[in-house]
């Protein structure tokens, strides 16, 4: 029998049920909508190419009433509003780096957080809250909420582009992409080919789940990939994220580095430095061994501190010292901080600023080892 948490195993770990919900028929629902209204495809894809884009309804030279039915001439007005509602800006807290951290209300009162980035990037969000359980992620520590609409996901980026140009894309945000997947790829397919994205500019971020693995070749956008790493131990891997599918590091990355090779997108692999727990040199044998000669680039993040977590950020030398050890051994590696660390901008920080969750320690109270 299989073991339900290896990669080959019929069920890894499944917090959100298969097939497909209402969540992901979200976009699907306004396409319905539209076409009701009397839109012809290319009418519906202009009202969600504008609203994509940040852009009004009556952008453009044309006038209205010169190419679109009367009926949905006139039904615009409330379209706008509902788009308009499926995100609110709650809070924005610029940051000395050039971000700014995003606190969304949904409509039912939950929130989440997006980040707009340095050079045109947002980060958003793929669900309220997280199942994975990292324990180094604040987002983490209440658990799963509920999961986000393929149009709440993509409402953040137009919400994004009302403050600034965004020209990329990274699902990094809050959730695991793939325990949303069907929403995620609705969402990435109509920012690939109506939100004015390149492909190459939309980054799937997972922790690894064979689900992923066979969808993202499928889908008409193909989206470049990160993989969250953070280990090339398995076991300490497991301690890192203890909801996170058992793969086996090596064949993690062997499964993300042929995706990059079909799609021409290098991987970028994900590693939160942790003082004392995956800054070590074995950790560094270990990146030597897996990522030389791969299709990708490792990004090392120091992690943003906090309160309540027992864990550490690295000292900058050390920082300095793995990456330029990686660099030396032919991996490229790029030392990176968390967007907004200036204002406690580590993913689910503002969140639980406003609605407070409960840590959850180790009876040791102990970092993970």
């Amino acid at each position: 029998m299989n073991d339900p948490m290896t990669p080959d195993g019929a069920g890894k770990p499944d917090p959100v049920p298969h097939g497909r919900s209402q969540d992901d028929r979200q976009l699907e629902t306004w396409s319905t909508r539209l076409d009701a209204l009397g839109a012809s495809p290319s009418h519906r894809d202009r009202v969600l190419r504008l609203w994509s884009q940040g852009l009004p309804q009556t952008h453009g030279k044309r006038r209205l009433e010169d190419f679109l039915p009367r009926r949905l001439r006139e039904a615009l007005p409330e379209v706008t509003a509902g788009l308009d509602r499926l995100v609110q800006l709650q809070a924005m807290h610029p940051a000395a780096d050039g971000s700014a951290r995003l606190l969304v209300a949904l409509p039912d009162g939950q929130t989440v957080e997006s980040v707009l980035l340095p050079r045109e990037g947002v980060c958003v969000s793929t669900q309220v809250g997280c199942a994975v359980g990292c324990t180094f992620c604040m987002t983490g520590v209440g658990g799963l909420q509920r999961q986000l609409g393929s149009a709440e996901i993509v409402a953040q980026v137009a919400l994004a582009r009302r403050h600034r140009p965004v020209r990329r894309v990274v699902f990094m945000g809050m959730g695991e992409p793939s325990h949303n997947l069907e929403a995620v790829m609705s969402a990435i397919t109509l920012l690939g080919q109506l939100g004015g994205v390149g492909h190459k500019s939309l980054v799937f971020s997972t922790v690894g789940d064979d689900r992923a693995f066979q969808r993202l070749p499928l889908g008409p956008v193909k989206p470049a990939l990160a993989l969250s790493l953070h280990s090339t131990q398995a076991e300490r891997r497991a301690q890192l994220l203890p909801r996170a599918p058992r793969w086996d590091p090596a064949e993690l990355v062997e499964r993300a580095d042929a995706y990059a090779r079909e799609t021409g997108y290098p991987v970028q692999y994900q590693w939160t430095l942790l003082a004392g727990v995956n800054d070590g040199d074995d950790e560094l044998d270990g990146l030597r061994r897996l990522l030389t000669g791969r299709f990708g680039m490792l990004n090392l993040i120091p992690w943003n501190d906090v309160p309540g977590l027992p864990l550490r950020r690295p000292d900058p030398e050390r920082a300095v010292a793995l990456t330029r050890a990686l660099n030396r051994a032919g991996i490229l590696t790029r030392l990176r901080h968390s967007a907004g660390q200036d204002v406690d901008g580590g993913c689910g920080q503002l969140r639980a600023r406003s609605a407070p969750v409960r840590v959850v320690r180790r009876p040791s109270g102990e970092a993970v080892r």
